[in-house]
């Protein structure tokens, strides 16, 4: 039984495979580094899917096996057990390819991830999703009060799963439930769009404590359980069922160390030279590294480009941009029209301005190591991180990190989180296609003491406020949040699911999906 677990969609590891195998391989990202050290000293554990896709019968059998079983085991034949990688015990929930469809790329990314970025493309809604992101929730929130022991703390992160909170707590009260949103949580008016709005709003109201990236953020949630649920918030409080729930912004970060320590080994220095060189030794690289989303501008950033190479203000092969789009969720219909979309801008401007040999735009379609992203951090005169909404947006922090020269500009949306953290980079409204030209005018031509000053502002505020320091700020708040946990000898209720209104739950506080 753990005393610290973390719920997310996915585990922290990678397969990968050896001359001896198949194995697992921890992955690099910066949660998994920030909660490493709290994992293995409290022996804890992380629940999550493995991404391989499991049968419908494995799955069946996984969900009839007792809660209450042995949490190293295996829960069904055929389906993995708790396995250890890098001291972390991980525990795998199986997916089917149905419930990979409906509830990941269906109701996480086709509902919600459109209206919680300000609907940016417009949601769809199909009940059979939210069926299967109710089962999947479910199946996530009985994993975690099987293995948690008691009084123990569990941290659930993200969009995919705000359900869990309130399903665990009905299962377990004697747990302290934390959950962070990575994404920013809409206002009012765009929440209320969504068909089963109470019911994520009590599913996350089953936390001691949400999280989110900025202040805004928990505000449009507190006001949200004024506006849906008539309780009453005082400041950043709000009681429900007799306890107090805290909303609070923690900023995510960065891992600042081992972007720099990155950034000065001498292969990826080296490497950066390199870059300079394959790309002609231009006076100028502008660079862009996005996932391929439609949340972030990556359209409005190339055509800003174009028209400061028609207009003269920049130019070819003085100047060169490298937009480096990693592949996503490539199955959704969203994300394939973009791709063509992006790829005709690109070829369009490569037509008009480009010559034999020398592109103006170097599009590259593919996932990077974190070394060559650190070379190309380092070899980039302007970074362009223009999401038209964005969470909080690492990448821009990545850059910053990576300039231990105190070179080079960032040119960076007001309407990223990371904007209200790097105040010195040049700020953008990415819809105003004028300001964006005229700011990264400014930063293509800013002088070597400005650009200074700015990057070492930033980068004394990222030293202060790195991953470590985030994990280390909500969990303290978690362990300070109104919870009689340790004394809490309420016996788990069973799950139930009350309807009201024709079938719409009127409580989440135990079964949500």
């Amino acid at each position: 039984m753990s005393e610290f677990v973390v719920v997310a969609n996915r585990l922290p590891v990678d397969e990968v495979t050896t001359e001896t195998g198949r194995q697992w391989r921890r992955s690099p990202g910066g949660l998994v580094t920030a909660l490493h050290p709290v994992l293995t000293e409290h022996e804890g554990a992380w629940i999550g899917w493995s991404g391989g896709i499991a049968s419908e019968s494995e799955v069946a059998a996984y969900d009839a096996e007792p809660t209450d079983g042995p949490a190293g085991a295996s829960r069904a034949p055929g389906l993995p057990g708790a396995f250890d990688v890098d001291g972390i015990e991980l525990h795998p929930v199986p997916l089917t390819a149905e419930e990979l469809e409906r509830y990941y790329e269906g109701f996480s990314n086709a509902s919600l991830w459109p209206l919680y970025h300000d609907a940016v493309e417009t949601p769809v809604y199909r009940r059979s999703w939210w069926d299967s992101y109710l089962r999947v929730n479910d199946r996530f929130a009985a994993e975690a009060a099987r293995i948690a022991g008691k009084g123990a703390t569990v941290w659930i992160q993200d969009y995919q799963l705000q359900l869990v909170p309130a399903m665990l707590r009905r299962r377990r009260p004697d747990l302290r439930i934390g959950f962070f949103l990575h994404i920013p949580f809409p206002p009012v008016e765009l929440f209320m769009q969504l068909p089963r709005r109470v019911d994520i709003l009590r599913g996350l109201l089953g936390a001691d404590l949400v999280g989110f990236q900025r202040p805004l953020g928990a505000q449009n949630f507190l006001r949200l359980t004024r506006h849906l649920l008539g309780l009453r918030p005082r400041g950043n409080v709000v009681e429900v069922d007799g306890r107090e729930v805290r909303a609070d912004a923690f900023p995510i970060s960065i891992d600042v160390a081992e972007v720099e320590r990155l950034a000065m080994d001498p292969t990826v220095r080296e490497r950066a030279a390199a870059i300079r060189a394959e790309l002609g030794n231009p006076k100028t690289i502008i660079l862009g590294v996005d996932r391929l989303d439609y949340t972030k501008g990556i359209e409005k950033r190339i055509k800003a480009f174009r028209e400061l190479l028609a207009e003269g203000r920049l130019h070819v092969p003085d100047t060169v941009m490298v937009q480096v789009a990693t592949p996503s969720r490539e199955r959704v219909e969203q994300y394939q029209t973009l791709r063509v979309q992006v790829e005709r801008e690109v070829g369009r401007i490569n037509g008009d301005y480009g010559r034999v040999g020398v592109p103006a735009v170097h599009y590259l379609h593919r996932s990077y190591s974190r070394s060559e992203l650190a070379a190309l951090f380092c070899a980039a005169d302007v970074m362009m991180v223009t999401p038209l909404r964005d969470g909080m947006n690492l990448v821009a922090k990545e850059y910053v990190a990576a300039r231990v020269d105190l070179r080079g500009a960032l040119v960076l949306s007001e309407f990223a989180g990371a904007a209200g953290d790097l105040r010195q980079a040049f700020l953008v409204n990415p819809y105003d296609l004028d300001g964006v030209k005229d700011m990264l005018v400014r930063a293509v031509n800013v002088g070597e003491l400005e650009a200074s000053r700015r990057m070492r502002a930033m980068r004394r505020h990222l030293r202060g406020h790195d991953v470590a320091q985030w994990a280390a700020s909500f969990l303290d708040a978690l362990g300070g949040a109104a919870h009689d946990a340790a004394t809490d000898d309420r016996e788990p209720h069973g799950d139930g699911y009350q309807r009201t209104d024709g079938g719409a739950p009127a409580s989440i506080t135990a079964r949500e999906s």
